[in-house]
């Protein structure tokens, strides 16, 4: 969710919001009966259906695609994981640090505080419900801090080795399988993050890893055993996921990655210089059409017959000519803006190849790759790559620190 907000900002808000305007809003089991009745017990707080309704508008306000109902709930569910778990902490947040905050976050759309919040308002997005959001992200930012960031330190080897993998002399690759489990419910996340950890302390051979890959991985790669086909060029990955196959050495297998819907574990066969230089910068253009059926073999076969049909991004246009304009989204955004299960995905890619490896919601995402931009990287310093390993670090601790407050935590339904 806080993903796809930041993606916004490459348009205005209130354009946005005058797009939204012309659009209505999906029904939903959450507009019927009382609007401040709990939809959701998240262990002793509730979440009510006037919350979930708040943030559907800002999902669709921010071009958010899928079933938009089910991803605002589980998003005020993770929110209130956030604050109980800082405030279990002593984590208590001041009016000022909140209005900061605002501020920052308005501040990203070249938008005052105050021009925000009327935006939203504009659309019925009260204050507080902007409020609030911000206050879970800060209080959060707080808490991941506070316990991880001793943990967070990289060492002098290892800056030394990102830095000597991503010299001028030429970019780097890595040889990498992955094992992806599925993690769409809560009890298949609970479970993804239970097997992910054991994997990871009991697997230590490739030949092991690729057997197991090959028994319970749900990603295309299980075939090969996980081994993917071509080498991932680090400079097209988010900084969070360069960074992971940075560190590893040979052999070793990543800490578990929480994706869309998945849970995700690496093992690095090996890093590999490249002739290309290496680049800062990236940009990524992407096309995503959804089809109705998710992995189902009448939306399975659509896709094939799209794919073959298809040369380039904007053929995709008279693909979707008559449908829904929410079902084809084209993008170009930052590589480090990008969700990770996307970008993963990209990095596999060139210009007019397309996977079918994804779903969201109940949609399988038809994902081709347009086109990618960088500028050269002319100068390297010591303490930027260094920053940017340990904020790598400190993001997937938090995300697998998110991933068992929910394992652990009482969510029910009244």
């Amino acid at each position: 969710m806080r993903k796809q907000m930041q993606q916004m900002f490459k348009m205005t808000v209130l354009g946005a919001v005058t797009a939204l305007g012309m659009m209505t809003l999906p029904s939903a089991g959450t507009a019927q009966g009382n609007p401040f009745a709990p939809a959701v017990y998240v262990n002793s707080n509730a979440v009510t259906n006037f919350e979930i309704q708040q943030r559907m508008i800002m999902l669709r306000l921010f071009r958010t695609t899928g079933d938009l109902e089910k991803q605002a709930r589980e998003g005020l569910i993770d929110d209130r994981l956030r604050i109980q778990a800082a405030q279990a902490q002593g984590i208590v947040l001041t009016d000022d640090q909140i209005i900061s905050g605002e501020e920052e976050f308005a501040g990203r759309a070249n938008l005052t505080r105050d021009e925000f919040i009327q935006a939203l308002n504009q659309q019925g997005v009260s204050r507080e419900t902007f409020r609030d959001f911000v206050a879970a992200g800060l209080a959060w930012r707080t808490l991941v801090r506070e316990r991880f960031g001793p943990r967070a330190q990289v060492s002098e080897n290892e800056v030394d080795r990102a830095l000597s993998l991503t010299a001028q002399r030429g970019g780097a690759a890595a040889l990498v399988t992955e094992l992806i489990l599925p993690a769409n419910t809560p009890a298949n996340a609970a479970r993804a993050e239970r097997v992910a950890a054991d994997l990871k302390n009991s697997v230590t051979t490739e030949a092991g890893f690729s057997a197991r890959a090959r028994r319970i991985s749900v990603s295309p790669s299980r075939v090969r055993g996980g081994r993917l086909a071509e080498p991932l060029e680090l400079s097209t990955l988010p900084p969070q996921l360069a960074a992971i196959f940075l560190t590893l050495g040979p052999g070793e297998v990543s800490d578990p990655v929480p994706l869309q819907n998945a849970v995700a574990l690496f093992m690095v066969r090996e890093i590999i210089e490249t002739d290309a230089a290496e680049l800062e910068d990236v940009s990524v253009e992407y096309a995503q059409f959804f089809i109705p059926g998710g992995r189902s073999d009448k939306a399975l076969n659509e896709a094939a017959r799209i794919k073959a049909r298809v040369d380039t991004c904007d053929d995709l246009y008279g693909v979707a000519k008559g449908l829904p304009e929410e079902q084809l989204l084209r993008d170009t955004l930052p590589v480090a803006e990008v969700p990770n299960d996307i970008a993963l995905e990209l990095a596999k890619l060139d210009p007019g190849e397309i996977s079918t490896a994804l779903t969201r919601g109940d949609a399988l995402m038809l994902l081709m790759m347009c086109g990618r931009t960088a500028a050269v990287n002319d100068n390297l310093d010591r303490e930027a790559v260094r920053d940017q390993l340990i904020q790598a670090r400190v993001a997937s601790y938090a995300d697998g620190y998110l991933a068992e407050l929910r394992a652990d935590a009482i969510i029910r339904y009244p």
